[in-house]
């Protein structure tokens, strides 16, 4: 789904693109929009020893007949497959993308194990690129990589944000979903899951609606199946309620940030999270959780707001502070959409992407991650395989 913009800054610096992926319609929509070849090598998410053999032999064989001079991966299972496999095949430049850690949210066992895996994956890797500088420095505190290996281009984000497209302007949403043009919108994008503090939301917009009787909640996102998914009775709160609107996934989200008042994004990690930097150019103000990643794409009290996770209260108390002050409401969104302009367009945060890998794809791999050091630190501004 952010992959798009990336590929075609690719395709256009000269790369021939490869993009792999387990089997689904967005692959193959993303490969005809990019002009990237496409490959399907079907990847389980949970832990599943003879499925990820299966899936490892896949990548490598892959890799083995694609012969190509740079190799990048994200996600923990993705990462930690295809990193292993394009070290066996010798890849000159090999990319850990880091986009978030799940191991947050874990425990136990299970946090040992991703833990381990992160890891694995980081050293199969010649550079270790995150999309933040607060995911960079919990990468350093998980110990999954050196210092010298963990490297943020600019000030963060994978991709960043077309402010053309994502921009303040009249929408056809509310009529469309008939939302009155006077009520105030409180608005999430993204998966509806736990992790994003979905329940934390539902409960605070339960008190919102007591002060501000008029208000809606809309979800632009769809219930993922994921290890932290919604329970049922969660999920039949949501389709029930009647000042809360679902609208599951959304090729293009633009129209419905215009909207909305404000987005409130409660999550309990991140990476960068790529709704907030979009609301913030579609000129309204972003309540976001003072979580990894998170942290990084909010200016407290400039753009936005920050707030503890798992805190309904907290959202509660800033979503009503913005809804009682309009003059503050439109100065954070003015600003929101300036800040991201200077320093989140997206044809900066990819130009930066397309300088790094064009000099990662140099022959000199042991001289790979000081380099790519360097470059990131610089105030200038993939194959892929993710």
């Amino acid at each position: 789904m952010v992959l798009l913009d990336r590929l075609r800054a690719l395709e256009e610096a000269g790369f021939r693109v490869s993009l792999m992926s387990g089997p689904g319609e967005l692959l193959e929509q993303t490969g005809r929009c990019a002009g990237a070849e496409t490959y399907v090598i079907p990847i389980q998410r949970t832990i599943s020893p003879l499925s990820d053999c299966i899936a490892l032999l896949r990548i490598w064989r892959l890799i083995r007949r694609l012969k190509p001079d740079l190799v990048e991966f994200s996600t923990p299972k993705a990462g930690l497959l295809g990193s292993i496999a394009a070290l066996l095949c010798r890849v000159p430049a090999r990319i850990y993308l880091l986009r978030g850690l799940k191991l947050e949210t874990s425990t136990g066992m299970k946090r040992l194990l991703l833990l381990g895996a992160e890891r694995i994956s980081a050293r199969c890797a010649h550079v270790v690129l995150c999309n933040s500088r607060s995911l960079r420095q919990r990468a350093k505190e998980c110990g999954i990589a050196p210092e010298a290996k963990l490297i943020v281009l600019g000030e963060g984000s994978s991709n960043g944000v077309d402010t053309r497209r994502f921009s303040p302007g009249p929408s056809h949403i509310r009529e469309q979903l008939r939302i009155p043009h006077d009520a105030p919108v409180i608005g999430f994008v993204g998966r509806l899951t736990c992790d994003k503090g979905l329940p934390e939301l539902l409960e605070a917009f339960r008190t919102v609606l007591r002060q501000v009787p008029n208000a809606y909640l809309l979800l632009v996102g769809w219930f993922d199946a994921a290890e932290d998914a919604l329970d049922r009775g969660m999920r039949e709160r949501i389709e029930s309620h009647p000042r809360v609107i679902q609208t599951g996934f959304a090729q293009d989200t633009s129209p419905f940030y215009r909207a909305m008042d404000m987005l409130v994004l409660p999550s309990w990690r991140e990476g960068f999270p790529n709704a907030v930097l979009e609301a913030s150019a579609s000129g309204i103000p972003v309540v976001a959780t003072n979580c990894t990643g998170s942290r990084d794409a909010v200016v407290p009290g400039v753009t936005g707001m920050l707030i503890p996770p798992g805190n309904s209260t907290a959202i509660c108390e800033a979503v009503l502070g913005l809804l009682d002050d309009e003059q503050r409401l439109r100065e954070m969104g003015n600003a929101a959409r300036a800040w991201v302009i200077e320093n989140y367009e997206s044809r900066h945060v990819l130009g930066q992407a397309v300088a790094l890998y064009s000099r990662l794809i140099r022959p000199a791999a042991a001289r790979m991650a000081p380099e790519a050091h360097a470059i990131a630190e610089r105030p200038t501004g993939w194959s892929v395989l993710p």
